[in-house]
């Protein structure tokens, strides 16, 4: 009996009646994988002598190498599809701003609290990368100079005042 190519073993473990995408530029439903899993929810794939990740071996075969410097996206967001429709190369950049985390959510927002832009101009850079607004870190620092200011000028409170007898024994 002869050995199953890693082409139909791979196939065996591949359900293509999946769910459909959310996600309007994906075509036909996703490819879910139903082989080993690693702890991140990714399929794993054991070939040519090692373990693969089962979308990044589903991209190769039907679209050829990944290039160099790029990843593997699933654009409808599952990490268990391996539907090549749904997958492309794209640099760690796009890759992290297309997900759902905290890091996309982040760079999604063009404006501070307050209503400023995010712009060249009023946008500073923190040590640890993240973005802080120009104008509202002036106008914190304005008003942290008048209150110290205030504290500074503020009235000494007066010496307390002489009564009567205090005064009759003074004369």
């Amino acid at each position: 009996m002869d050995r199953p190519t890693p082409a139909a073993r791979f196939a065996a473990k591949v359900n293509p009646a999946g769910p459909w995408s959310l996600r309007r530029d994906c075509p036909g439903p996703c490819h879910r994988w139903d082989g080993a899993q690693n702890e991140k929810g990714y399929g794993t794939f054991w070939v040519a002598g090692r373990t693969v990740k089962a979308h990044r071996y589903a991209y190769e075969q039907a679209l050829g190498p990944i290039p160099a410097g790029l990843e593997v996206d699933h654009r409808c967001r599952r990490r268990e599809c391996v539907a090549p429709g749904h997958l492309e190369a794209v640099t760690h950049r796009v890759n992290v701003l297309r997900s759902t985390n905290h890091v996309a959510q982040r760079a999604a927002v063009t404006h501070c609290p307050a209503g400023h832009p995010y712009d060249q101009a009023n946008t500073i850079r923190a040590k640890d990368g993240t973005r802080k607004c120009r104008a509202c870190k002036n106008t914190a620092a304005r008003n942290a100079r008048r209150r110290a200011r205030e504290e500074r000028l503020a009235t000494v409170a007066p010496i307390r005042p002489r009564t009567a007898p205090t005064l009759e024994r003074a004369a």
